[in-house]
C-alpha cells in the first residue's frame, strides 16, 4: 500500500490567519456611519420637536425650526457654489444664526470659520485669505472691521449680513441678508455625516502674540467623540438650559454648540457678558449651565450686590485656562454655582482634562476643596492619555506634585494640524504625542496642576518660580480682585516677578503691603519685587494677555 505523501506543516501565521478570518466581517451601513455632530441636531429635532432649542431675546425657536432652518442654509449654500472644503466664515456673537451654521456648514461638505469678532481688521483679512474663504457671514455690529478688512482681500467673497433684532443698529455690508440666503435654500435638504469621518469640520485661528495666528483645522470624528465627552463632563440632560457666557468662536464654544444640541438641552445666547444679564437670564430661564474662562467667574463674583441674584437650585459652571484662584472657587460655590474647572487648548477642540470631584471632597473645608478643585486634573473621557513629561524625551516625570514637565496629549480630539504650516504641525506633534507648551507638576492621585506656560516661567537667580504661584498669593489679598505676574529684566538676578494688579472698586492697598502679604504665604525670593496697579489687557475671551504686560515689565 503505497504511503500517503506528508503534508507540510501550516506555519502558525497561516493559522493565526485562518482564526482571524473566521470573525474577518467588513463594516456597512448597518454597523458603520462615519462620526458627525451633524447628526446630533437630526437627533434631536426628531425626539424633542417641539421642545426650545434657542432661546435669543424673547425669540424661541424649537428643535424643529432649528433643524429646518439648518437644512435651508445647508442647501443655500451649496445651491451658491459651495463645495466639500469649501471654507465659509462667520463674524458674529452668540446668536441663532452662528448655532445653526456650526450644523448646516459641515452638513454641505464646507468648513466652518468662526471669527474672532475683536480682531483688527488686518488680522480678519489675513484669516479670510489664508483660510480661503468663499462666503463670510457677518453680524452689523462688526461692520466697520470687517469692511476695512474685505478691502484687504484680492479673493471674491460672499458677503450675507445677519440681521438680530436685539442689535438693530448694525449696519449691512453685504450683498444679501441671512434671511435672504436662507429662503433660497431646500427645507427637505438630504442630512448626513460626510463618508469620510477625517475631513475637515472646522478651522479655528489661535490668538497669536507675534506675528499672524496659526489656523487650527478640527475633523468631524474628533468633534463628535470631543462634543459626547463634554456632554458626560457637564452632566447635561434633556432638561439642561445652557447659558451662552462663553464665545462660540472659541474652539466652537469648547463644542458644547454640538454637546449642548446632543444632549437635547435649550441654547440660550447671550450678545455679550455682562454680570447683569448673566444673573437674569439664570432666573428667568432658570439656567443649569454655563462655561466661561476664570475672569468670567471673577465678574460674577465682584458684581454689585443689586446685580447678583439668589437662586433655588444649583448651577454648573465649567471653567477653564489657568486656574481660577481658589477664593473664587469658595465665592462662587457660595453664590450656588458649583465650579468644575477643566483645561485645553484650541489644538485640542477646548477640554482635554477635567478636575473630576472625588466622593470626599465635598465633606472637606472649603479652602482645601477649593484648592483640589483648582487643579486640572484628569483625562476627559474622548482624551486617549495625559502625561507630564520632559519636553525631550517625553519620559513621564514623578508623581511628587513637585517635578515640572510639559502636558502632552494623546486624543481623537487632537487636530489634524495648522493650516498650511507643516512646520509648526511637525513641531506640535512630534514624537506621537500633541506638546501643549504648559508646564505642570503630576500629583500622587494622577491629577495635573498647571504651573506656567513655559515662556511664563521666571527665572530669578536661577531659581524657577511659577507666576501661577505668585498670583494665587496675590488673589488671597482681602483688596485684590485681578492680578497677573511677568518676569522684570534685573541686572544682577537676570529676572524677578512684577506684578501687574486690579483693585477691588473702592479698595486701596499699597505695593508694600500687597509685597509683604505676598512673603506671608511664599518663600521671600518668590514674592513680587514690583508692583504696578491698573485694569489688565485681555483677549475677546477673557485670557489676560501676558505679552503685553511682558513688554511693559520691560519698560519699567
Amino acid at each position: 500500500m503505497a504511503k500517503r505523501p506528508k503534508t507540510k506543516p501550516k506555519s502558525k501565521k497561516a493559522t493565526a490567519r485562518k482564526a482571524a478570518a473566521k470573525f474577518s466581517y467588513d463594516p456597512g451601513p448597518a454597523n458603520f456611519i462615519p462620526l458627525s455632530p451633524v447628526t446630533f441636531l437630526a437627533g434631536a429635532a426628531e425626539t424633542f420637536p417641539t421642545k426650545p432649542a434657542i432661546i435669543h431675546g424673547d425669540r424661541v425657536t424649537t428643535y424643529k425650526e432649528f433643524f429646518t432652518r439648518a437644512r435651508r442654509l445647508a442647501s443655500a449654500l451649496k445651491k451658491r457654489g459651495v463645495r466639500q472644503g469649501d471654507t465659509v466664515a462667520i463674524m458674529a456673537p452668540n446668536m441663532p444664526a452662528m448655532l445653526e451654521a456650526h450644523f448646516a456648514v459641515p452638513a454641505a461638505g464646507a468648513i466652518l470659520n468662526p471669527l474672532n469678532y475683536r480682531l483688527d481688521a488686518a488680522t480678519i483679512a489675513f484669516c479670510l485669505e489664508h483660510g480661503e474663504a468663499k462666503v463670510l457671514l457677518t453680524d452689523g455690529e462688526f461692520a466697520e472691521a470687517v469692511a476695512d478688512a474685505l478691502r484687504r482681500v484680492k479673493r471674491k467673497i460672499l458677503v450675507v449680513d445677519l440681521d438680530d433684532p436685539l442689535f438693530p443698529q448694525g449696519k449691512r455690508i453685504g450683498s444679501m441678508t441671512y434671511e435672504q440666503l436662507l429662503a433660497e435654500g431646500d427645507p427637505d435638504f438630504a442630512w448626513g455625516p460626510p463618508k469620510d469621518e477625517w475631513q475637515s469640520i472646522c478651522l479655528l485661528y489661535t490668538s497669536g502674540t507675534t506675528g499672524n495666528p496659526k489656523g487650527v483645522l478640527y475633523h468631524h470624528r474628533g468633534a463628535y467623540l470631543a462634543s459626547m465627552g463634554s456632554t458626560l463632563n457637564f452632566g447635561m440632560r434633556p432638561q439642561s438650559v445652557y447659558l451662552w457666557t462663553l464665545p462660540m468662536f472659541h474652539c466652537n464654544g469648547w463644542t458644547f454648540t454640538w454637546a449642548a444640541t446632543a444632549a437635547g438641552a435649550t441654547h440660550v445666547c447671550l450678545r455679550r457678558m455682562e454680570p447683569k444679564l448673566v444673573f437674569d437670564a439664570i432666573e428667568r430661564h432658570r439656567v443649569t449651565h454655563l462655561c466661561g474662562a476664570p475672569i468670567v467667574l471673577n465678574l460674577l463674583v465682584h458684581a454689585p450686590a443689586e446685580v447678583q441674584r439668589k437662586f433655588g437650585w444649583t448651577i454648573e459652571v465649567a471653567t477653564g485656562g489657568a486656574a481660577p484662584p481658589s477664593p473664587i472657587i469658595a465665592s462662587m460655590e457660595a453664590m450656588g454655582f458649583r465650579v468644575t474647572h477643566m483645561y485645553g487648548t484650541t489644538e485640542c477642540y477646548g477640554p482635554a482634562t477635567i478636575s473630576a470631584w472625588q466622593l470626599d471632597w465635598p465633606g472637606l473645608p472649603v479652602e482645601e476643596r477649593a484648592r483640589k478643585m483648582a487643579r486640572q486634573g484628569v483625562a476627559c473621557p474622548a482624551v486617549e492619555k495625559v502625561i507630564v513629561a520632559d519636553p525631550r524625551t517625553r519620559k513621564p516625570v514623578p508623581r511628587d506634585g513637585e517635578t515640572m514637565g510639559e502636558i502632552m496629549l494623546r486624543a481623537n480630539s487632537v487636530m489634524k494640524g495648522y493650516l498650511k504650516n507643516p512646520d509648526a504641525t511637525a513641531a506640535a506633534l512630534k514624537g506621537g504625542w500633541y506638546h501643549t507648551g504648559d508646564l505642570a507638576v503630576w500629583h500622587e492621585d494622577n491629577y495635573i496642576e498647571v504651573r506656567d506656560r513655559a515662556k511664563d516661567i521666571i527665572i530669578s537667580g536661577g531659581e524657577n518660580i511659577s507666576s501661577l504661584e505668585v498670583e494665587e498669593a496675590l488673589y488671597r489679598h482681602p483688596q485684590v480682585m485681578e492680578a497677573a505676574v511677568v518676569a522684570k529684566p534685573d541686572e544682577k538676578w537676570g529676572e524677578t516677578p512684577c506684578a501687574f494688579v486690579t483693585l477691588k472698586n473702592g479698595a486701596s492697598a499699597s505695593a508694600e503691603d500687597i509685597i509683604a502679604h505676598c512673603k506671608r504665604s511664599m518663600a521671600h525670593f518668590k514674592a513680587p519685587r514690583t508692583i504696578v496697579f491698573g485694569p489688565l489687557p485681555k483677549t475677546s475671551t477673557g485670557k489676560i494677555q501676558k505679552f503685553v504686560l511682558r513688554n511693559r515689565a520691560k519698560s519699567l
